[in-house]
This record gives structure tokens, sequence and C-alpha cells, in this order.
């Protein structure tokens, strides 16, 4: 398999679960994505401009393939309320197959 049709997933924060569903939507639509999971209720303690913070937020999981990654997390940057919002790129080494091929199937980049 070419390196850049692996699996990864994209650990993503937002401040809602509203504001995650509407940016998943549109990865989704735009076939950047095979899926996200939204995971509510997470907190969040980071420090910020000199100051302990602690913060309501969730967790969107994004499932895309190695050649969509940058492009899922430019669009998904581009309307994010954060200065500085996570966008972080893990690699998957394994899982079911048929899983994985459907994530590969499912992502086209904008093409049908």
């Amino acid at each position: 398999m070419d390196p850049n049709d692996k699996a990864v997933l994209i650990y993503a924060t937002y401040p809602n679960p509203e504001m995650a569903e509407v940016e998943g939507r549109a990865l989704v639509e735009a076939r950047l994505a095979a899926c996200v999971n939204i995971l509510p209720g997470m907190v969040s303690i980071y420090r910020w401009e000199g100051a302990v913070e602690r913060t309501g937020e969730c967790v969107m999981i994004i499932k895309t393939r190695a050649t969509f990654a940058d492009a899922a997390i430019t669009a998904a940057k581009a309307r994010h309320p954060y200065t500085t919002p996570a966008f972080v790129i893990l690699p998957v080494e394994g899982g079911s197959a048929d899983y994985l091929n459907w994530i590969v199937a499912s992502t086209t980049g904008g093409s049908r």
C-alpha cells in the first residue's frame, strides 16, 4: 500500500460539540474524512498567555488517510475559533483491513 493511502487519525479539540459537528460534517461531505467522532464533555487544563486555564471542550477524531490529512487540517483550521487550535496527526499502525480499506475508499479529497 502506498504510504499516502494509509489511514491516519487527526485529534482536534473544539469549544463545543455543535461547532465540531458543523466542521465534521463539512469534512465528510468534502470527502476529506471518512468519519468523525465527537466526544463531548472534556475538561482541558493548559497554560495560555502566562496563566493556567481550565476550559470545557470536546474532542473530534477525524478518520482520513495520510494524503488528505493536511488538507483536512487546513479546511478545519480556516473556520476554527481558536487562535492556536489543536490538530495532531496520529498514524494508524494496524487494524481491521476491511475498516481501513473503507477509510481509503471513502476519502477522495473532493473528487468522486
